[in-house]
């Protein structure tokens, strides 16, 4: 059996949420497991200092350190290869507050809309350092241990069946994927992700705290923990196998979701 895995969901530039969730975490030894889902960058305040503490941490926990690419920085090594701005330009999508992060620019109101120059930096993604962009060119679509399988965004079907994410010749799924099948039938071996935010996810199903639907979604083999970090949520991990939470939000002894079935 494999030691403990922990495994972190969706940062998005909330570099104070990703410090208070890895403070908060027990002691890691050579036998753990550190695994984030992906999304680093966009939205948040702080991209570039998220970046440069999950670059850094291999050098400050004997932990495995294992960081996936997320749909965003998916999105972003597109836009360097051949632009996308479609993806740059909605608001929402976070990119100004990632350039000024990079840049040292103050952090944008939530309406303000990029200068012509920022414009024409975030088109191209200029402004991200070279080792950056190598970084996330480098980054795993998936991890499986003995404990589950963890994807940023979700597995597809294959046929009468679900694919595990080594047999997949196209890799988009596992960064992009958001389907009602997925999130309401998927049985098997559990799968981790993070991508969809939970409130968005079949709540009727989740046996985690069901009165919340804010938080961490739990339902049979489904574990999603993107808990809306950088939308104004908070940061979860799980811990695996004992299936312990952990939040940024506030400090509460970590707990574990009730057996399936259970609304506890």
């Amino acid at each position: 059996m494999s030691g403990r895995t922990f495994a972190v969901g969706d940062v998005h530039g909330e570099l104070g949420h990703l410090e208070r969730l890895l403070s908060r975490l027990p002691a890691l030894d050579r036998g753990d497991t550190l695994v984030f889902l992906g999304d680093y960058v966009d939205r948040g305040p702080d991209s570039a200092g998220g970046v440069a503490l999950v670059r850094g941490l291999p050098a400050r926990t004997p932990a495995k350190v294992v960081a996936l690419r997320g749909s965003h920085e998916d999105a972003w090594l597109k836009v360097r290869r051949e632009g996308w701005p479609e993806f740059v330009v909605p608001l929402s999508n976070g990119c100004l507050a990632t350039l000024r992060s990079f840049t040292g620019g103050p952090v944008p109101d939530p309406e303000e809309t990029p200068t012509r120059e920022e414009y024409t930096a975030l088109f191209s993604g200029s402004f991200f350092p070279d080792d950056v962009i190598a970084w996330m060119q480098s980054l795993p679509l998936y991890h499986e241990d003995d404990h589950a399988m963890y994807v940023h965004a979700g597995l597809p079907r294959v046929g009468d069946r679900w694919a595990r994410p080594s047999e997949l010749t196209d890799p988009g799924p596992l960064m992009w994927q958001r389907t009602p099948e997925f999130f309401g039938e998927y049985e098997g071996k559990r799968v981790v992700f993070g991508h969809t935010v939970t409130m968005a996810l079949p709540q009727e199903t989740s046996v985690y705290t069901p009165g919340d639907a804010a938080d961490l979604f739990f339902r049979g083999s489904l574990v999603g923990i993107d808990t809306r970090c950088g939308h104004g949520g908070f940061l979860t991990a799980i811990g695996l196998p004992g299936l312990e939470v952990y939040e940024s939000r506030m400090v509460l002894g970590p707990g574990a979701p009730p057996a399936a079935g259970s609304r506890g």
